[in-house]
Parts: C-alpha cells; structure tokens; sequence
C-alpha cells in the first residue's frame, strides 16, 4: 500500500508540515508511526484533501471534522447526509450573501474611481466603462 510523508503531503496540496501536525493535534489526522516518523495512508491523504477543501468553501475545522465523520458507506448514513445538505446550503446563503455584498463594493469603487479620473481629467479606462455600465 502506497504511503506517503508529511513532507510529500506538504508539497501536493500547498500546506506547512506545521498545518499538518496541526490537524493531527486536533484528532482531524491520524497517521501511523515508524518510530519518530509519521506515515500517511492514501486515507489519510483523502481525509487532508477533504479538510482542505471544506476550508475553502468556508466551513470550520470543526464542521469539516463532522462532515468527515459523517460519512461511512458500509451504513446507511442517510440523517447524516440531510444534516450535511442542510450545512452546505447554509454554507451556500452566506456565500451568496458575501458575493452580493461584494459586488456593492466593486460598483462603488468603481463609481469612486470614475469620480477620480473625471476630477482628474483623465480618460476612463476601459475597464471603469465596462464597469459603470453593469
């Protein structure tokens, strides 16, 4: 069975060894040892994958932690899969919520930056005209 180490861990997905050992403290991983060294299973690396991705989209390491622990395919984890679909809906509605907010600032900058060149009396760009015009 192919294993990897924190280092080649490290590297694939862009993360600290610190990161890594950090998860581990928190129970998140749990990596084999061969006397001081840590030794991790493709499991391992697809749980890393998951917790990194769950930090992407937002979610805490404490509700990436549930959401791991949620799945089992040898049960029937359908409550578990509602409670899931339930998070990531939430999850969805705030990042909708950021995105419209950000789309607010982006036109008021854009306004504000408008507002400067015309004081300036420079030539808007073509990017503050696409801009204005959404």
């Amino acid at each position: 069975m192919r294993s990897y180490s924190i280092g080649e861990l490290a590297r694939e997905f862009a993360v600290t060894a610190r990161t890594i050992r950090h998860y581990e403290e928190i129970g998140l991983l749990a990596p084999q040892r061969r006397g001081q060294t840590r030794v991790y299973s493709p499991a391992d690396r697809v749980r890393l994958k998951l917790i990194l991705r769950g930090k992407r989209l937002g979610f805490s390491l404490e509700e990436s932690r549930d959401i791991i622990s949620m799945y089992d395919p040898a049960h029937d984890n359908r409550q578990q899969l509602r409670r899931l679909l339930e998070r990531v809906r939430e999850q969805r509605r705030i990042l909708e919520e950021r995105l419209r907010e950000m789309r607010t600032m982006f036109d008021e900058l854009s306004e504000v930056e408008a507002g400067c060149l015309e004081a300036l009396g420079e030539p808007a760009t073509k990017e503050t005209v696409r801009n204005r015009s959404k």
